[in-house]
């Protein structure tokens, strides 16, 4: 059995600085001038934000990654005060839900302040990922930066070359969490045995 003291939750400002850091090296290779994303996992892992808000389906949650400076928020009010805990600062809010503009001003507005006149924005389009957002809704973004002159790429093996390579953090972490298993399958004899039934 182990005898290491648990990991500490979440994430250092430092590690998401790095992968802030790797990915803007990524999106200037790849001459991307903001990552649009949509979903819990990327928004968490550039975040740390953790919320059970993610379990409605009808609140959609956006961050915009920039080529340069720190990611911004744009998100329904409700979450505000709590992502205001993280490492970000830029939280850009409107009062969901608004079925008439459910962010999507507020989006756009912050996706051409970012891109500039010309830049490409990355957005996760392959395989095992989804939206989480109204396609109609993505879909007027979409063409409205693309008559402005905005091409629109995937970015999911960027996302996938970030995710692959783990920090020593993220290392102590899954360690941490094999350990727990290993423990658990360890002890498993010494209280089932043969022939018992789950009643």
């Amino acid at each position: 059995m182990r005898h290491k003291s648990e990991p500490s939750r979440g994430f250092t400002t430092a590690e998401f600085e790095m992968r802030l850091t790797r990915a803007q090296r990524l999106m200037h290779e790849q001459d991307l001038a903001a990552l649009w994303l949509t979903t819990e996992p990327e928004f968490r892992y550039f975040s740390g934000f953790l919320t059970q808000f993610w379990q409605s389906p009808t609140r959609p949650w956006f961050l915009v990654v920039p080529a340069q400076g720190k990611p911004m928020a744009v998100i329904p009010e409700i979450g505000a005060a709590y992502l205001a805990t993280t490492w970000l600062d830029d939280i850009r809010t409107w009062p969901a839900p608004t079925p008439a503009d459910d962010g999507v001003s507020l989006l756009l507005a912050t996706l051409r302040e970012v891109v500039g006149q010309s830049g490409r924005v990355g957005v996760l389009m392959g395989a095992e990922t989804h939206l989480r957002m109204p396609l109609r809704d993505f879909e007027t973004i979409r063409t409205i930066l693309k008559e402005a002159g905005h091409e629109f790429a995937d970015a999911t093996p960027l996302i996938r070359e970030l995710r692959l390579i783990k920090s020593a953090a993220e290392i102590e972490k899954i360690a941490h969490s094999c350990g727990l298993v290993s423990d658990s399958f360890a002890a498993l004899p010494s209280f089932v045995t043969s022939g018992m039934t789950e009643r």
